[in-house]
């Protein structure tokens, strides 16, 4: 890992300056941090957006990471949810959010003269179905980790080693990714589906995802919750009615990134 952190440095300092495009999980927080360390604060900006698609406690993590380590940072709204594209909810709807993202974040990276836009993308998201990764390649924005060839264990790691809060924090994804693909994406949809996972996590449930299939709420958290949610199942269901759920269930299988793409296997 010393070999690849050394190839991710000298990839890093290739630029002079850098814009981040930064959402407060674990692999974009040690981008950020290491762009920071080895470009210096003037050098490096961060990019945090704001948009309904993406959890309201992921932005204010996200801010208070960058005011800790003094970076500086700048929130921008994405519209994503104006492009009829992104809302139709196709299997690659993440193509279309990453290139708005981006197309900001180039617009910007040209207003303030920054040399490039980094993102956090690593060598296992090429095992999974990413679609954002076509705007990657297509929009110029280069990924570090990823071309230093690190995986998630390894991030997870050198964060560690570094002494970064997010070295065991849980992975979040875009809210869009609890609604089945096809269904139409709506802002009171997101924001219920957020409302949801908030309560969860409230209660003490770290790796929480409440996935939306019209009036059914499916949560899945890990196996090793199962008994606390049904011990705790009278609040969890009375709040989730309240949000507009009107049936609440618990996923037998637990936990998994990406279990809506289930249906896409055969597709694929």
């Amino acid at each position: 890992m010393k070999e690849k952190e050394k190839k991710l440095e000298s990839i890093i300092k290739s630029y002079k300056s850098a814009i981040v495009a930064y959402s407060g999980g674990v692999d974009s927080s040690l981008l950020l941090y290491l762009t920071y360390l080895y470009l210096g604060r003037d050098n490096v900006l961060a990019l945090i957006a704001d948009s309904e698609t993406y959890p309201e406690r992921e932005k204010e993590f996200a801010i208070s990471f960058c005011n800790k380590y003094d970076i500086s940072f700048q929130i921008i709204h994405t519209e994503e949810l104006k492009d009829e594209r992104f809302n139709q909810n196709p299997p690659d709807r993440c193509y279309y959010c990453k290139s708005h993202l981006f197309e900001q974040a180039l617009r910007i990276k040209e207003k303030l003269r920054f040399h490039i836009v980094f993102e956090g993308s690593n060598k296992d998201d090429l095992g999974d179905f990413r679609p954002g990764r076509r705007a990657v390649v297509e929009k110029g924005v280069v990924s570090p980790l990823l071309l230093a060839g690190f995986t998630k264990r390894e991030i997870r790691e050198l964060s560690r080693i570094y002494n970064l809060p997010t070295h065991d924090k849980p992975s979040k994804a875009c809210l869009a990714s609890r609604i089945p693909y096809g269904k139409p994406i709506s802002i009171d949809l997101l924001q219920k589906i957020d409302k949801a996972e908030n309560f969860l996590e409230n209660l003490g449930f770290s790796v929480v995802r409440v996935r939306a299939h019209d009036e059914v709420a499916r949560i899945e958290v890990d196996p090793m919750d199962f008994q606390k949610v049904i011990e705790m199942k009278e609040t969890i269901v009375k709040n989730f009615l309240r949000l507009g759920f009107q049936y609440i269930t618990l996923d037998l299988e637990g936990f998994r990134s990406g279990s809506m793409n289930r249906v896409l296997i055969d597709k694929l």
